[in-house]
């Protein structure tokens, strides 16, 4: 219903008047008829005034696209008619309603609440619905009571053909509530939580789908999802596929075979853009999802139907809930992100997971006569900002710990050069914070980059991995921020064990092995005024992309891209980072234009086991199996699969855009399926896509689930 100018502006005002006119004169007339009517009133709809009203609305934001006759429009499809009606026949008008709630694509707020309304009352017009003396609601729960005819026959009616016998079963008829032991440890048929597991490895165990027969791979089924940025790996119960996409949605799919179980709209105030989300969670018989409003929402997952839901981010202070939740201990953890001074300050907020209740909030920015309240170099509190927490928590059920990861500051500037004998290590940015799920209290964290005054956020998974390090076994917190340096920690204390630089930076010059402080490259700090080569290009050589581990080989797997950035000053104010300096990407001095590395570290030497790299930079997490499997995906819309021994490609397949999400693996009947989410997103991919000109992507993302299976 998007507004396109091709009627000349004096026609579409005639048109308009006449509406009006119609409406003014018809309406008493109409409400005369209906009061009149012998016998008892009919089932709510919609008045004969209110379609009129609709009228005129559709006349000025539809009639361009759809026609004048919703069925001649030359730029959008028929509102009446058998296809129509084949779509939105025998379901409720709330599902038509959160349709015309898009609507234009230009502008979904030009439209008001109340004339979406009178909108839907006109199209049921259209569509055999009968008048009654009650105007329609623009309540979700009331439109589902109506319904516009099933395909192109009357509801009712003697010359409707029989119902057709549908043999098709149930997934929900065995579905199990998810306990909490196993989220700590998921059947192996299962994906039931981001990465899988609480240690964040992204490891399946199951093993059908091998080096052996991964090449026979083929197409089980597909489905298109809402055009946007897609991020959120799906979940796996049972036969049940649960994807979050973008604009606040929510499906449920039958894992076998694609099919629509249900789905749930959120239904976002205007001014609210929806915004990416990188995770959703199962608990018991609900899933849990962070909105683009600032809410945490559970639903049921048999139906869809909203559970509870409670407000606990400002969204009109751009503060958004992208990285997604970790349920543990009853709780529902959420980190938040912020965008700058004026903006919330970012927290992580745990709510009870049957009530909804907030448990408890912590900020991710330490705070005056707290410990490392004195590290922001004098600035007050209402000026700190940053120490967004973007992607979801990991948990430790042995030691009762929840790890949540910070990013940077933008607000570089006042860092930059701070008064003598102050600290400038800005907790708690680019850290890793230890919590208790029960109290949120943090039990201890762990500052991998002070001051970083070049957007290299630490703030991605923190897998937890169980081996040796300075003389004992331990669970080791393993991480790394954008620069490619993952740093271990010890799990119980934060004490800090080492370090493994991949050899993609710069900025680092040496690393302490005691503590893990990192020397600085002095020359590279911004603020002089000079042009300065620095590496990574701030969108990283990691980003949020998760690596995978496979415990089996002590394998760690990370997907990473090679490229490095002009640093340039900007003019107050305009440029990336408040210390006064933006930045172009550009090829490593060394570049041969091959700029994805998807890499192969053997945790028990600190040595790489393999390396592939490749023009397209990987955009994808990475999923490894116990059937000696790597799968990746990569900014040239292959999703590809690699021997876990030697990194030999042994299958790839083209999909229709990009994947900003993780390849998962399930199992169905005994059945492996590998399923990717496509629909790329985010400043990563952005970045990269000026170093290869000849890569072209869909201009509108094409987000949908690709899933795959072996065929003989």
């Amino acid at each position: 219903m998007k507004t396109v100018h091709v009627l000349a502006a004096g026609t579409l005002l005639i048109a308009f008047s006449s509406v009006i006119d119609r409406l003014r004169a018809q309406e008493g007339a109409a409400s005369s008829r209906l009061m009149s009517t012998s016998g008892p009133a009919r089932a709510p709809s919609y008045t004969v005034g209110q379609a009129l009203r609709g009228e005129a609305v559709y006349q000025l934001h539809c009639a361009s696209c759809h026609g004048t006759k919703l069925d001649n429009g030359p730029m959008a499809p028929p509102l009446t008619g058998a296809a129509f009606l084949a779509k939105f026949g025998g379901r409720g008008l709330d599902h038509l309603q959160s349709v015309i709630r898009t609507m234009p694509p230009a502008d979904p707020t030009a439209v008001s609440d109340t004339a979406a309304t009178d909108l839907l009352a006109f199209i049921a017009q259209h569509n055999a619905v009968i008048a009654s003396d009650t105007e329609l609601s623009g309540d979700p729960s009331l439109l589902a009571a109506v319904s516009l005819p099933n395909g192109s026959f009357m509801a009712g009616s003697p010359y409707a053909p029989p119902p057709v016998p549908i043999d098709r079963p149930d997934p929900f008829r065995n579905w199990r509530p998810v306990t909490a032991a196993e989220l700590a440890n998921p059947p192996a048929e299962d994906w039931l939580s981001w990465r899988r597991t609480y240690d964040a490895h992204g490891f399946s165990p199951l093993r059908q789908i091998n080096r052996a027969n991964v090449a026979k791979l083929r197409l089980a089924w597909s489905w298109s999802l809402p055009a946007g940025s897609t991020l959120a790996p799906p979940l796996v119960r049972d036969g049940v596929m649960f994807v979050a996409t973008l604009g606040d949605k929510v499906q449920a799919l039958d894992a076998k075979t694609g099919d629509l179980l249900w789905q749930y709209e959120r239904r976002l105030r205007p001014g609210i853009t929806p915004g990416i989300k990188r995770s959703i969670a199962l608990l018991g018989e609900q899933l849990y999802l962070g909105t683009s409003d600032g809410h945490a929402i559970a639903l049921d997952a048999k139906t869809g139907k909203l559970v509870w839901e409670t407000r606990i981010g400002d969204a009109a202070r751009r503060e958004r809930l992208t990285g997604g939740p970790l349920v543990a201990k009853g709780k529902v953890m959420f980190g938040t992100t912020g965008t700058g001074v004026g903006a919330a300050v970012p927290q992580i907020v745990a709510l009870d997971s049957q009530s909804g209740e907030i448990a408890w909030r912590v900020s991710t920015i330490a705070q005056f006569g707290a410990p490392g309240g004195d590290s922001w170099a004098g600035i007050p509190m209402k000026a700190r900002s940053g120490a967004s927490v973007w992607t979801p928590g990991s948990y430790e059920p042995s030691l009762g710990l929840a790890y949540f990861g910070t990013g940077n500051t933008y607000d570089t500037g006042p860092l930059l050069h701070p008064p003598a004998n102050t600290s400038a290590d800005a907790l708690y940015t680019n850290s890793t914070l230890a919590i208790d799920p029960d109290n949120g209290r943090i039990e201890w964290y762990f500052q991998h980059m002070p001051n970083d005054q070049w957007d290299l956020d630490w703030s991605f998974e923190r897998q937890l991995i169980r081996m040796t390090a300075k003389g004992r076994q331990r669970t080791i917190a393993v991480t790394a921020g954008k620069a490619a340096i993952y740093d271990g920690v010890d799990a119980q204390t934060g004490e800090y064990l080492f370090s493994l630089d991949l050899g993609l930076q710069n900025i680092v010059t040496a690393i302490d092995p005691q503590t893990g402080k990192k020397a600085i490259n002095a020359s590279l700090l911004p603020g002089d005024g000079k042009l300065k080569l620095i590496c990574p290009h701030p969108a990283g050589a990691r980003n949020f992309m998760p690596a995978a581990y496979n415990p089996a080989r002590a394998l760690l797997i990370v997907p990473l891209s090679e490229a490095c950035a002009d640093m340039f000053p900007a003019p107050q104010g305009a440029g990336a980072l408040t210390s006064g300096i933006s930045w172009g990407i550009r090829p490593r001095p060394d570049s041969d234009g091959n700029y994805g590395r998807l890499e192969a570290i053997n945790l028990m030497t600190g040595k790489p086991a393999w390396t592939v790299r490749q023009r397209a930079p990987l955009t994808a997490g990475v999923l490894a199996t116990a059937g000696g499997l790597v799968f990746a995906g990569s900014m040239d819309r292959r999703l590809s699969a690699y021997d876990d021994r030697t990194g030999k490609l042994l299958w790839s397949a083209r999909l229709n855009d990009a994947s900003s999400s993780s390849p998962i693996t399930y199992s169905v009947a005994g059945r492996q399926y590998v399923a990717l989410l496509v629909g790329r997103g985010g400043f990563h991919v952005a970045s990269y896509e000026p170093l290869l000109p000849e890569l072209h992507n869909p201009n509108e993302r094409g987000a949908a689930v690709w899933v795959f299976e072996v065929r003989e």
